[in-house]
């Protein structure tokens, strides 16, 4: 493909692109695809001379577009937002263009000192403490998503609880770990991927708001070291998936100093609300934190991957993480004057993703991306008066960010139907979970450019297709 071939067939995608941002909310939001409709569709070889671009274009209009769920319109409210804004979009076009590979500050310095760079301004932006700034002994680095920081948390919470002991000789000490039985399960995939053994991980109770017991938390711990146990790490959730709670993490962090835990906070996608210093509150207690994970991919317009993962003491981790071949030695690492990120995850090998990320910052400014979470959480707020309102509905948990749990009075059966009647009406997609056994529906706003006009059709819809008792 010749550069003016390039420039051509990217005016044509960028096009399509646009066209199909104007039009995704006439979409079904819910794929009408069966299993395997794609693949009857496609080829059962590999072509063996090249095609046109304009084939390949047509074949993503008539052949991918019906298989998608639309993740980016705005009538999606379900799981959590997915954003992905037109600078986002355009950063990592110019990633992709650049094909960088930023495994040392050797191999691209822009690459890492960016990075660097645009997560203390992260930092600064949602008031965590200077810590977590790479002017500290910490700092942040950009993972692919939430579960790979958590597991880059437990694996270096175990070895600072060890000595290294499992790093220099794979010896296992009876380690135990603790979370919330609602925090996110990706804790519990890192706990046995990091070989800790999935029956030494213990689910604390909760409270009638869902977080977690500071109690229960405490009395378990104790009967664990009275067990010959090693207790090393807690997780403590700044806005849980079910549910949106916010667990004590103040009182959490008092007993993880106290019994010298590792006390990681998953503020995965509720942290991005402390963009707005009236939410600030809820960093009560993350001066406490060993690490805290948000994604900038959920609520903060910038499109998947960019998880921002930050450490108290960067040494833990580097000491955890890092292998230095011969092939990969060079002046700069040497000298330790430079950041070099392969030592601070799993792969070698990343991409320049902080590209997008300042793109996003540069093009709305904080007070935009305040602007809008603000407006979020107003429309949010809007819904749980309107379910108040409804005889026939009730809220199942505080409603405090943009994310309203909500049911129908009927029971577990008449919930179900109506969510599965709301989304294969494709005017809308909401998903469900369970609080205290019950199934609840979960309306989840903070798509790019959800406005109240799409947030009202939803509830409308709702009503027209809800049982009237």
């Amino acid at each position: 493909m010749t550069a003016e071939e390039f420039r051509r067939h990217g005016h044509q995608l960028v096009d399509w692109l646009a066209d199909y941002r104007k039009r995704i909310e006439e979409l079904p939001v819910v794929s009408q695809s069966k299993p395997g409709e794609l693949r009857a569709a496609l080829p059962e070889q590999a072509p063996q001379t090249g095609e046109s671009f304009e084939a390949m274009l047509a074949d993503v209009e008539q052949l991918i577009l019906p298989g998608l769920t639309h993740w980016q319109s705005p009538n999606f409210f379900a799981y959590f937002p997915a954003n992905c804004s037109a600078p986002s979009v355009l950063g990592e076009l110019l990633s992709a263009g650049l094909g960088v590979q930023g495994m040392l500050w050797a191999t691209s310095p822009a690459c890492t000192e960016l990075e660097t760079h645009v997560l203390d301004w992260m930092a600064d932006m949602l008031g965590l403490p200077a810590f977590f700034k790479s002017s500290s002994q910490g700092g942040g680095v950009i993972q692919d998503s939430a579960s790979s920081s958590a597991l880059c948390a437990v694996v270096a919470a175990r070895e600072r609880s060890t000595d290294f002991e499992t790093n220099r000789t794979g010896a296992r000490s009876p380690l135990v770990a603790y979370t919330s039985t609602q925090t996110h399960s990706s804790v519990a995939k890192a706990i046995k991927i990091a070989g800790i053994g999935e029956n030494n991980l213990r689910l604390i109770e909760v409270d009638d708001n869902f977080a977690m017991t500071p109690g229960a938390l405490e009395a378990q711990i104790k009967d664990d070291r009275a067990d010959g146990h090693n207790p090393f790490f807690v997780c403590a959730t700044l806005g849980t998936t079910s549910s949106n709670a916010v667990d004590p993490i103040a009182r959490i962090g008092e007993i993880c100093e106290r019994e010298r835990l590792w006390l990681h906070i998953d503020a995965a996608m509720s942290g991005i609300a402390t963009l707005c210093p009236e939410f600030r509150f809820l960093n009560d207690g993350i001066d406490r934190a060993d690490s805290y994970s948000v994604n900038a991919h959920k609520w903060m317009f910038t499109n998947f991957d960019c998880n921002c993962f930050y450490v108290r003491n960067r040494k833990v981790l580097i000491d955890t993480l890092s292998v230095l071949p011969e092939y990969l030695r060079n002046q700069a690492t040497e000298s330790g004057a430079v950041i070099d990120y392969r030592d601070w995850h799993v792969p070698l090998g990343r991409r320049f993703r902080a590209l997008k990320l300042w793109f996003v910052i540069r093009h709305y400014g904080v007070q935009g991306l305040q602007h809008h979470v603000r407006r979020h959480v107003e429309l949010a707020q809007q819904f749980a008066s309107w379910v108040r309102e409804d005889e026939r509905f009730e809220l199942v948990a505080p409603a405090t960010l943009n994310l309203v749990c909500f049911r129908h009075r009927g029971g577990d059966e008449i919930n179900e139907v109506l969510m599965n009647r709301l989304n294969a009406t494709g005017k809308l997609y909401l998903t469900h979970s369970k609080l205290d056994g019950c199934f609840v529906l979960r309306m989840a706003i903070g798509q790019t450019d959800t406005e109240e006009r799409h947030v009202q059709r939803a509830w409308e819809l709702i009503q027209q297709l809800a049982p009237s008792s």
